[in-house]
């Protein structure tokens, strides 16, 4: 195990139910001997005492009931569905989400990402998942992405604290920052649909290809896909939809940058028609 990565490592510890440090060193309890220990000599009792002094019990190994084993991958999309179709107010999702068994990915995680911005503002912003920032604060893109994602909204004269909402496709950090595997995109989907139907947005920018993928229902890559129109049917609401580029993407990738600022005056235009 020694070569195992790190990381992995844990995610098998916690997926085993090890996720708990109780003492520096390990114990097996089930072949470790029993030990007694020696009563305590009873004080001498006044001729008023009318109890006897309770005698301590044999010690020995404390008897630990196995806890239930909770599934690797989440209770699944039929559950999420039925959660999602539940809720008639962003708080009652939020709540939803917070509750839901979402797996290891969840148990892993700091926090439930949820939103953050303006809500009921007309642009809704979709990214993938939350990073190691995000994770800690609670909140979507407010890392080194987020930041710039920041600075282009502003640029174009927008931004969260006015009349931008805020999500992801997937609410928990995965370990390592890797991408999302397409069970857990799956399992999270009806929540991140329902997201954007109680928002009501006019537009949603789509940004990365796991969120203009799964919201599209498409293989289509991202290079394939940004700058193209599309339209969200969510039980009848038709919404202009919008694939770009991820902030992260552009971070190493700055030459693309120009294409992203074009996509979102795109937007800008779009909300202005409407």
């Amino acid at each position: 195990m020694e070569h195992t990565d790190p990381a992995t490592l844990l995610a098998w510890h916690i997926a085993m139910g090890a996720d708990e440090a109780i003492a520096g060193e390990c114990v097996d309890r089930f072949t470790a001997p029993a030990t007694t220990l020696q009563p305590i000599a009873a004080p001498a009792q006044s001729q008023n005492a009318h109890a006897a002094t309770p005698q301590p019990k044999p010690g020995g190994p404390r008897r630990v009931e196995a806890k239930p084993v909770q599934a690797i991958s989440g209770a699944g999309q039929a559950a999420a569905e039925s959660a999602a179709a539940s809720c008639n107010t962003l708080d009652d999702l939020e709540a939803a989400l917070k509750a839901f068994d979402g797996g290891l990915l969840k148990r892993s995680a700091k926090n439930t990402v949820f939103a953050d911005g303006t809500r009921g503002a007309a642009l809704m912003v979709v990214g993938e998942a939350p990073g190691a920032d995000e994770d800690r604060m609670g909140k979507p893109f407010v890392g080194a992405s987020g930041q710039l994602l920041d600075h282009m909204l502003a640029a174009a004269g927008m931004g969260r604290d006015k009349d931008v909402y805020i999500s992801n496709v997937v609410p928990w950090r995965p370990l390592g920052n890797r991408t999302p595997d397409q069970a857990v995109i799956t399992m999270c989907l009806p929540f991140i649909r329902r997201h954007i139907e109680l928002a009501e947005p006019k537009v949603v920018l789509m940004l990365g290809g796991v969120s203009a993928k799964a919201l599209l229902g498409t293989e289509d890559g991202i290079t394939r896909l940004r700058g193209r129109w599309k339209e969200l049917d969510l039980n009848g609401q038709k919404i202009a939809a919008l694939p770009a580029y991820h902030p992260a993407y552009l971070l190493r990738q700055p030459h693309l940058k120009g294409l992203a600022w074009r996509d979102l005056l795109a937007v800008k235009r779009k909300l202005q028609s409407l």
